[in-house]
């Protein structure tokens, strides 16, 4: 056995064998999102699920055979020295605590969005990472959407020209609250949805277009019931000259399209989620035929499975003078979602030295964002960054 910086006695990984991952709860994100991309991704191993829930504890068992079950965090951390990545994916209020603990146990972290409450937690984690010369790696999985990965092309290829205005919505129609920790008033729980849909909305919006300069916000509660926002828009001014609109709501009785994305040449609307949620939340995987499950109308994406695909009438439109819902542009194929892609590179960063594909000092820009949308919802101003 060797012992690393840290103090903690490693069992050495035989080379050649995939690196061992503890997965920090099994709710919602640990369950649908985590667990089943990483058993799927090469070169990583789900060795061990944190869960205290017997029922989570008997799901894990059965969707993963042979993985080994923690009761708490504290259980894995006494053999952290059989591991090789943590992976958080616990109530937001529990990852600043648990990646921190993470790291001084000398092991690299992947956390679920928001990576912390506020942008300098976040820095104060990318820095003692840093110190370790540890992985720590922001699980921002909308950046593999398939629309935003079409996005990216046709911007690249300057298929609409310099562009003026982006508009982003991930809008739901659900009138009742469901309760928990995401939909509690308690500020401590890091919840509402500016913290939770927003988390993405923003750092696709960043990703996209640059840092932002000004920020401007309204959020509200709508539901009998609800505690915190549930129907909130973020108005961005970024230093390129995008003034990106981006919604997040829980009360859309009528959805908007996912992008309006409008420049200089053309423009592109696209309307419906990538499929990727839904085929895991379904128990389909990647790599075992597990498109949309829309049968035959799905195509096939570069691993042959039909992972990501979506059929051609929700492919969106690029063109202009004309509403694409009266026929106007050309349909633009949607390229495969890719959430795979993310744990894949996650591998490649530690087992090659490849680049972390979502840092934690991105993952703080974006929170300077949402830490300004709710002061400016509070105070009714604009907040310059």
């Amino acid at each position: 056995m060797t012992t690393g910086t840290t103090g903690t006695t490693r069992t050495p990984r035989t080379p050649g064998t995939p690196l061992r991952v503890g997965l920090i709860g099994y709710g919602l994100a640990g369950s649908v999102f985590h667990a089943p991309l990483i058993a799927t991704t090469e070169g990583l191993a789900l060795d061990t699920v944190v869960t205290g829930n017997p029922e989570r504890q008997e799901q894990a068992r059965a969707e993963h055979p042979g993985v080994r079950i923690a009761a708490t965090p504290d259980e894995l951390f006494d053999r952290a020295g059989e591991l090789d990545l943590i992976v958080i994916a616990s109530p937001n209020k529990t990852h600043v605590p648990l990646a921190t603990a993470a790291l001084k146990a000398g092991l690299p972290v992947v956390v679920d969005k928001p990576v912390a409450g506020t942008a300098a937690e976040a820095r104060e984690l990318a820095a003692l990472a840093a110190d370790r010369g540890l992985l720590l790696s922001v699980f921002q999985n909308r950046r593999w959407d398939n629309d935003f990965l079409t996005l990216r092309k046709l911007l690249a290829e300057g298929e609409l020209g310099d562009v003026w205005r982006f508009e982003s919505r991930f809008e739901r129609w659900r009138p009742q609250p469901k309760g928990g920790w995401r939909e509690s008033g308690d500020p401590a729980e890091v919840g509402g949805l500016l913290y939770d849909l927003g988390s993405h909305v923003v750092d696709q919006a960043l990703v996209l277009f640059g840092p932002a300069t000004q920020v401007y916000a309204e959020a509200d509660i709508r539901r009998t019931g609800a505690e915190t926002d549930d129907d909130t828009f973020i108005a961005l001014t970024h230093a390129s000259g995008v003034r990106s609109h981006l919604y997040v709501s829980a009360t859309t009785a009528q959805l908007g399209p996912r992008f309006r994305v409008l420049g200089s040449r053309a423009g592109y609307v696209k309307y419906g989620l990538d499929p990727q949620e839904a085929a895991l939340r379904e128990g389909r995987r990647p790599g075992n035929g597990g498109g949309n499950g829309a049968g035959d109308r799905t195509g096939g994406n570069g691993a042959g499975d039909g992972w990501g695909t979506e059929p051609e009438d929700l492919w969106g439109r690029v063109g202009s003078g004309e509403s694409p819902v009266t026929g106007g542009g050309r349909p633009e194929p949607t390229l495969p979602g890719d959430y795979p892609a993310y744990y894949a590179a996650v591998a490649r960063a530690l087992l090659e030295d490849g680049p972390n594909p979502v840092t934690a000092l991105e993952a703080a820009a974006a929170l300077d964002v949402l830490e300004a949308a709710r002061r400016s919802a509070r105070d009714g101003v604009t907040v310059t960054l």
